[in-house]
């Protein structure tokens, strides 16, 4: 639960210093337009503090630490959005540089960072099933609910 806690608590604090960042960066080099920088202020903050907390809750509430997959969610989730959110540093740096040649590189280990975290939140929601209805249960065999009667 500390863990949860303390990641959440250190994505707000990143989420908002990169808000910072991108106006003063943005202002210093007298940009105006779309940079990818003025996106990473709410990836942060949406997908590092508000899923955590409420993971956090969650966590609380089934104790979902105790599945095996959570420690998969935790960790895949969390290098997923520093990948995703680290490139669009770099991206948007280049965009406010005037570097308008983007390696193919940049897209694609952006696509890297969604993918681990789409990866993160099915063993979010492996773990929180496993936990909801028990691992003896015909539900966590995959079955619709509708169906597993």
């Amino acid at each position: 639960m500390k863990k949860l806690f303390y990641s959440a608590f250190a994505y707000m604090v990143i989420g908002v210093l990169s808000g910072l960042f991108y106006r003063e960066f943005t202002k210093g080099k007298d940009f105006s337009g779309f940079t990818q920088l003025s996106v990473v202020h709410t990836h942060l903050l949406t997908l590092g503090f508000i899923v955590l907390l409420i993971v956090l809750i969650l966590e609380k509430l089934f104790s979902l630490s105790k599945s095996r997959l959570f420690g998969w969610f935790f960790w895949t989730y969390n290098a997923g959005l520093v990948l995703t959110a680290a490139i669009m540093v770099v991206h948007g740096m280049m965009q406010v540089n005037g570097n308008t040649d983007v390696s193919a590189a940049i897209p694609g280990i952006a696509g890297l960072g969604h993918i681990l975290l789409s990866a993160g939140m099915v063993f979010l929601f492996l773990a929180l099933r496993t936990r909801l209805f028990g691992p003896d249960s015909k539900h966590d065999v995959g079955l619709p609910v509708a169906l597993a009667g």
